[in-house]
């Protein structure tokens, strides 16, 4: 692995939102503590490595802190989840008659949240985070880092650096999981797309070993 670069992007825990399935993008909402005892328990599954980047919100330091104890957190603001402007914090079943709901939920890459982010200005942002998050990768010549990030995120980087054709809603992203992209460090440079893929944390521990074929 000497000649590659590892990136693991890897799903907070659960917050008391997400236990009863409400949208949660820019609510600074904790972990809760089923979450809490989720990630403490997959702490086991993972290793040290050189860098660790994670979204500014607290439930995804918390799960960084948690999971990688006493290593430094590099934060990337644009790792932000989508603001869901009036539906944060609000479930399907109370937001299911609301005509902008509806609307929203219709065509979610064209429209936008009332008060809310569109796709599109949630795209560019990702985009300008993972810019970033490559440029610290290349100049400390890291080989393997984690970003701690929101399922949104995960799957929009997913789209850029993974090959694969999977539709972005399909991408299934357990909390305290997600997947491992590998590269060489010559492709990683040129910003092609990852040379392999696996789902994390495997049987092994995480750590940049072995990977599956896209």
């Amino acid at each position: 692995m000497d000649n590659c670069v590892a990136i693991s992007l890897l799903r907070h825990g659960m917050t008391e939102e997400n236990e009863r399935r409400a949208y949660i993008g820019w609510t600074d909402a904790p972990l809760s503590d089923k979450g809490k005892e989720m990630m403490y328990q997959k702490r086991k599954d993972y290793e040290q490595h050189d860098m660790i980047f994670s979204s500014p919100m607290v439930r995804c330091l918390q799960t960084a802190e948690i999971l990688f104890p006493n290593q430094k957190l590099n934060i990337v603001p644009d790792m932000k989840e989508m603001n869901f402007g009036l539906f944060e914090g609000k479930t399907y079943e109370q937001l299911k008659s609301q005509k902008a709901y509806i609307n929203w939920l219709s065509n979610p890459f064209s429209r936008r949240p009332p008060h809310g982010e569109s796709y599109y200005d949630f795209e560019k942002r990702v985009e300008i985070g993972r810019k970033k998050v490559a440029g610290k990768i290349g100049e400390t010549e890291a080989t393997n880092a984690v970003i701690v990030a929101h399922g949104g995120v995960i799957r929009q980087l997913l789209s850029t650096w993974s090959a694969s054709d999977k539709p972005f809603f399909e991408w299934k992203i357990p909390y305290g999981g997600g997947y491992q992209l590998i590269w060489t460090k010559e492709a990683f440079r040129r910003g092609e797309k990852c040379m392999s893929l696996q789902v994390v944390p495997t049987t092994e521990k995480l750590g940049g070993s072995s990977s599956v074929m896209n």
